[in-house]
C-alpha cells in the first residue's frame, strides 16, 4: 500500500499557534520524535505525517487533516486507531472529527460481510425498516429472558436482542439463556431472530459463537470498543455466516460518532449499527444521526451498506418521526418503552411492528 489515511482533529488552539501545534500532531501520530533526528529517507518523505489542510472554525477552534502513511497501519484494526488517535486521545483540546481511508486499506478490512440486504432477508423484511427489541433488566434469570423473548416474537419483532450489560453472569449464564431463548421462538412459530451479545476475552467468544450457531442463531452482538477492534475484525473475518451488530458502548471517546460508529465500525465488518438517537436519552443531535447513518448507507468504496440502527430511549409515537428521518434503509430498536407496558406487552409490540409494517416501501 502507498497511499494516505486521511485524518480530521478538531483543536482548540490560539491562532498563532495553530500551524506549530498541526504539524506537532502530525509528527505524534507518525514517528513520535524529533524529526531533526530522522536520516532515514523513507521514513522523512514517506512515513512522516504531513499536515494537508488548516481551516479556522472560529472561537478558537480549528479543523486540522493529516495524512498517515497506510504502510504504518500493518493491516491492524487496534493499530489503525492508534494512528488515528493513539497518543493525541491524551490531549483534552484534541478531537478526532472525520477520517477518509483510501481503497486499498478499504480492501484490506472489507466491510460488512451481510449488511442490509442479508439482514432483510433473513426475516423477510422486503424493502420496509427492520423492527428490534432488547431483553432487559439485568438479573433475570434465563427461562424469564426467554419469556420475554416469546411475547416480543408473538407481536412480530425481527431481531431480539441481548442488553448489552447480559454477559455471562451466574443469573442468566450464556450457554443457558441461548437454549432457553431459542427453545421458547422456536415453539412459539414466530420468525423472530435472537441475537445474543458476546462477551470475556476472544476464546471465550469463539466459544460463545459456536454455541449460538448450534443453536441455529446466524446473528450476534458485540461492542467493539470493549472487546477491542482487533478482536472485533478477527471474530468477523472468521464466522463469514455470523452477522455481527455494533453496540455502542465506550464510544463517547472524543472521536466524533460518524468517525468511529459510522465509518470504522463498518469499515471492520459491522453489518448494523446502533446509536443513539437524537431526542432520547443520550445527547447525540439531529445532524449527527443524519450524518452518521449517511455514513453507514453510503455507496463507498465497494463496502457494502450498514444497517443504522436508532436506539436509547425510544418509544412507539415516535415510530413516525423516525421512519421519515431514517426512511426504510434503518432498524428501530425500541426496548425499554415496551417492557414498560408490562402485561400489554404482546399489544404494545404488535403496534410497534404494524406501525413499521404500514411503511413497507416494497
Amino acid at each position: 500500500m502507498s497511499s494516505r489515511l486521511i485524518a480530521t482533529y478538531q483543536v482548540c488552539c490560539d491562532a498563532g499557534a495553530i500551524e506549530a501545534r498541526a504539524r506537532a500532531i502530525a509528527v505524534e501520530q507518525s514517528v513520535e520524535m524529533p524529526v531533526a533526528a530522522i536520516d532515514d529517507e523513507y521514513v522523512r518523505s514517506k512515513i512522516i505525517g504531513r499536515v494537508e489542510s488548516l481551516r479556522d472554525l472560529h472561537h478558537g477552534r480549528f479543523e486540522v487533516r493529516i495524512s498517515l502513511a497506510t504502510e504504518s497501519v500493518g493491516c491492524d484494526p487496534g493499530q489503525l486507531i492508534n494512528m488515528l488517535f493513539g497518543n493525541s486521545s491524551l490531549h483534552e483540546d484534541i478531537t478526532l472529527h472525520d477520517i477518509e481511508t483510501p481503497d486499498d486499506l478499504a480492501g484490506v478490512f472489507g466491510g460488512p460481510r451481510h449488511g442490509m440486504d442479508e439482514l432483510r432477508r433473513r426475516v423477510g423484511a422486503q424493502r420496509r425498516a427492520l423492527t428490534c427489541s432488547a431483553l432487559k433488566p439485568q438479573g433475570l434469570p434465563a427461562e424469564k429472558l426467554a419469556e420475554l423473548a416469546g411475547i416480543f416474537g408473538q407481536g412480530g419483532i425481527d431481531y431480539i436482542k441481548d442488553d448489552h450489560g447480559l454477559a455471562n453472569q451466574a443469573y442468566a449464564p450464556f450457554t443457558a439463556r441461548v437454549a432457553a431463548i431459542t427453545h421458547a421462538l422456536r415453539h412459539s412459530g414466530c420468525g423472530a431472530r435472537y441475537v445474543p451479545s458476546l462477551s470475556g476475552d476472544l476464546e471465550s467468544m469463539r466459544r460463545q459463537i459456536a454455541v449460538a450457531v448450534d443453536a441455529g442463531i446466524d446473528t450476534v452482538m458485540v461492542a467493539p470498543m470493549i472487546m477491542g477492534l482487533s478482536n472485533f475484525h478477527r471474530l468477523v473475518r472468521d464466522h463469514p455466516a455470523i452477522a455481527f451488530v455494533a453496540h455502542p458502548a465506550l464510544g463517547g471517546l472524543r472521536i466524533s460518532p460518524v468517525a468511529l460508529l459510522g465509518k470504522l465500525f463498518r469499515l471492520l465488518g459491522a453489518d448494523a449499527v446502533i446509536f443513539p438517537n437524537h431526542g432520547g436519552r443520550f445527547g447525540y443531535s439531529a445532524d449527527t444521526c443524519r450524518r452518521l447513518a449517511q455514513a453507514l448507507r453510503e455507496n463507498r468504496q465497494s463496502l457494502k451498506p450498514s444497517v443504522p440502527t436508532p436506539a436509547g430511549g425510544m418509544s412507539r409515537e415516535r415510530v413516525p418521526e423516525m421512519l421519515d428521518f431514517y426512511g426504510a434503509d434503518s432498524m428501530l430498536l425500541i426496548g425499554g418503552a415496551l417492557l414498560e407496558t408490562r402485561e400489554r406487552l404482546v399489544e404494545a409490540t404488535s403496534a410497534f411492528v404494524a406501525e413499521v409494517q404500514r411503511h413497507d416501501y416494497g
